[in-house]
């Protein structure tokens, strides 16, 4: 291996992926995905599709998920920083409704492995940012669900500077609570 350095999460499954950076006077180069280094640290997936999002300063997506077509997930930000976030919605897991939170930027190019079965979203820090994942299973419009971003009963600790206005989507104000999914 050795392309990649990985850390394990105090949740099982995630993983925060550092790539490395080989840069010069001209810039930089690294290699943001390779089969088999990925393999050999754990993550066999075969990713399927590629999605690319852009999103000013306070724009807040999630906490998605998909029901019937679960997707992991390697996500990383292109442009910018956000703080991206994974809750366990694994039923019968010992840390199910567990969240765990990195900060992605341009610069640190670190990568988030989500795992099947975790509810992901992310907010935005920086005055712009374009987001990127791969995927493992491809996009379900009618599959899609959703747990309310602010829950107390998960309790993620989003980093809200003084005087930022979150924005969501129409869809991400109506997601229900955590407690939802335990039915």
């Amino acid at each position: 291996m050795g392309k990649i350095v990985v850390e394990t999460c105090e949740i099982e499954g995630l993983k925060v992926i550092t790539p490395t950076v080989h840069g010069d006077s001209r810039g930089y180069f690294c290699e943001t995905y390779h089969y088999e280094d990925y393999k050999a640290a754990g993550i066999p997936d075969i990713f399927v599709q590629d999605n690319q999002s852009a999103s000013r300063r306070g724009v807040l997506r999630g906490l998605h998920f998909q029901i019937d077509h679960p997707q992991a997930k390697l996500v990383r930000a292109l442009r910018g920083e956000v703080f991206d976030v994974a809750v366990d919605i694994r039923k019968g897991s010992a840390t199910y409704g567990k969240w765990f939170g990195v900060l992605l930027s341009e610069e640190n190019k670190k990568q988030f492995y989500v795992p099947k079965n975790f509810a992901h979203g992310f907010l935005v820090l920086s005055d712009y940012a374009e987001f990127c994942y791969k995927c493992t299973d491809f996009y379900h419009p009618g599959d899609e669900g959703g747990i309310m971003y602010n829950d107390p009963a998960i309790g993620v600790d989003w980093p809200i500077p003084e005087g930022m206005e979150i924005i969501l989507s129409e869809r991400d104000t109506k997601w229900p609570e955590f407690s939802s999914l335990r039915g």
